[in-house]
C-alpha cells in the first residue's frame, strides 16, 4: 500500500473528477496539456476582452492560445525532465524546484508569444534581462496559480491514499480476527463426546479389553486428525473425509450395530482444497440429531462430487429427521458457526442446505466454489 508521501505526478486537469478516470500515460498527459492550455487561453482571452484590452476578441484569443500552449508545454516538458532527474523525490525542495521552473517556463513562454505574434521584437531581443522584466509579474502569477492547483491535487491524493491505507488496515484486522475465530472454532471438540468415549473405554477395560483397546486406538486416530486440522489453514477433501471416517469408526465401536456408515467420494474430489473442519460438523450433526435419538440407529453416508455449481459435499442419514429435539450438552462447532465461517471465507458463493429426505432422515449439503 502506498503511503501519503508516494504521491504520483499530477496534471492540473485532474482537479475535475471526470478526468481522473483515465489511466496515466504519456499520450494522456499530452492530450490533457492541450485541453488545459485551451481552457486557460479561452479564460484569459475572455477576462482581457471584458476588462477592456482594446484588441478584437479573435486576435486576442489567438494570442492567449499561443501563450498558454507555449507556457503549458514548456512546463510539461520541464516537469518531465525534473521527474527523470529526481525520480520519487518529494518535499519542500521539490516543490520549490517546481515553482521556480514554472516561473521560468512562464517567463520564456510569454517572451516567445510576443516574438511569434510580432509585438515585442525578436525572441533573442526579448531574452535580454531588461526586456524580460515586464513579464516577471505575470510569470510569478502563473507559477503561484500552478503551485496552488497542484498542491490542492496532492492534498486530495494524499487524503485518498491515507483513506485507502486505513481501509486496508481495517480489512487486515478483520481478516486476522476472522482467522483467530476460525482457529478457535476449529480447535473445539465437544467435551461431552470425549467424556462419554473415555467412560466407555473405562467400562470396557474389564469385560472386553480388546474392544476397549480398539476404541482407544480409534480415539487417538481421531484426536490426531482433529489436531492437525485445527492447526492447518487449508485442508483437502480427502483429509476431511479421513477425519470423518476416524470419527465414525470411533462411534461404531461405542454404538455397535446401531451405527453404520459409508464413504462415497469421487477420486477427482480428494485433492480439492477447502477450509478445514467443514465436513466434520455435518457428520456430528447427523449422528447426534439423526442416529442417536433413533432406537434402532441408522446409516450415515458421506458423499463428495463435482457439479456445475462447484464442489458438492453431502452427509445423509436415515435417522430421526428434522424434528424438535431437547438441547444437547457440549460446545461443538454447530451449523450456525459453520454458516458464519463460510460467509467469512466465501461470502455468498458457498451454501449450507438442510433437506429432509423423503424416506426419513436429513441431507446436509455443502456447496463450495472450486
Amino acid at each position: 500500500m502506498p503511503h501519503a508521501t508516494d504521491i504520483p505526478s499530477l496534471h492540473p486537469l485532474e482537479i475535475f473528477p471526470p478526468f481522473r478516470r483515465w489511466p496515466r500515460s504519456p499520450q494522456r498527459e499530452i492530450v490533457f496539456t492541450i485541453i488545459w492550455d485551451a481552457i486557460v487561453g479561452v479564460v484569459l482571452a475572455c477576462v482581457l476582452y471584458v476588462s477592456g484590452s482594446g484588441k478584437p476578441f479573435v486576435p486576442l484569443l489567438a494570442e492567449m492560445l499561443v501563450a498558454s500552449n507555449a507556457i503549458g508545454f514548456l512546463i510539461h516538458g520541464m516537469m518531465h525532465v525534473l521527474r527523470r532527474v529526481a525520480p520519487g523525490r518529494t518535499g519542500p525542495a521539490m516543490r520549490a524546484a517546481r515553482l521556480l521552473l514554472t516561473a521560468c517556463c512562464a517567463l520564456v513562454g510569454m517572451a516567445f508569444t510576443d516574438a511569434v505574434m510580432g509585438g515585442g521584437g525578436t525572441f533573442a531581443t526579448l531574452l535580454h534581462t531588461g526586456a524580460l522584466g515586464r513579464y516577471l509579474p505575470g510569470a510569478g502569477a502563473v507559477a503561484l496559480l500552478m503551485a496552488a492547483v497542484l498542491a490542492a491535487g496532492e492534498r486530495r491524493v494524499a487524503r485518498e491514499l491515507e483513506a485507502a491505507r486505513q481501509q486496508e488496515q481495517i480489512a487486515e484486522a478483520a481478516r486476522l480476527l476472522a482467522e483467530a475465530q476460525l482457529r478457535t472454532l476449529q480447535a473445539q471438540i465437544e467435551p461431552h463426546f470425549l467424556y462419554n468415549t473415555l467412560a466407555n473405554v473405562v467400562s470396557l477395560i474389564g469385560p472386553d479389553p480388546d474392544r476397549a483397546r480398539h476404541m482407544l486406538e480409534r480415539l487417538i486416530d481421531f484426536l490426531r486428525a482433529s489436531l492437525s486440522a485445527s492447526r492447518a489453514e487449508h485442508a483437502t477433501v480427502g483429509a476431511e473425509v479421513d477425519l470423518a471416517r476416524a470419527y465414525l469408526d470411533l462411534l461404531t465401536v461405542r454404538m455397535g450395530t446401531r451405527l453404520r456408515f459409508r464413504i462415497d467420494v469421487e477420486p477427482s474430489c480428494r485433492d480439492a482444497v477447502i477450509p478445514p473442519m467443514l465436513i466434520q460438523p455435518l457428520v456430528e450433526n447427523a449422528v447426534m440429531h439423526g442416529i442417536e435419538p433413533k432406537v434402532e440407529g441408522g446409516t450415515v453416508v458421506v458423499c463428495a462430487r463435482r457439479t456445475d455449481a462447484g464442489l458438492c459435499v453431502e452427509v445423509l442419514d436415515d435417522g430421526a429427521g428434522l424434528v424438535p429435539a431437547a438441547p444437547r450438552p457440549g460446545s461443538g462447532v454447530g451449523l450456525s458457526n459453520l454458516r458464519e465461517r463460510l460467509r467469512t471465507l466465501h461470502g455468498n458463493s458457498a451454501q449450507v442446505q438442510l433437506l429432509e429426505n423423503q424416506d426419513g432422515g436429513v441431507t446436509s449439503r455443502l456447496i463450495l466454489p472450486i
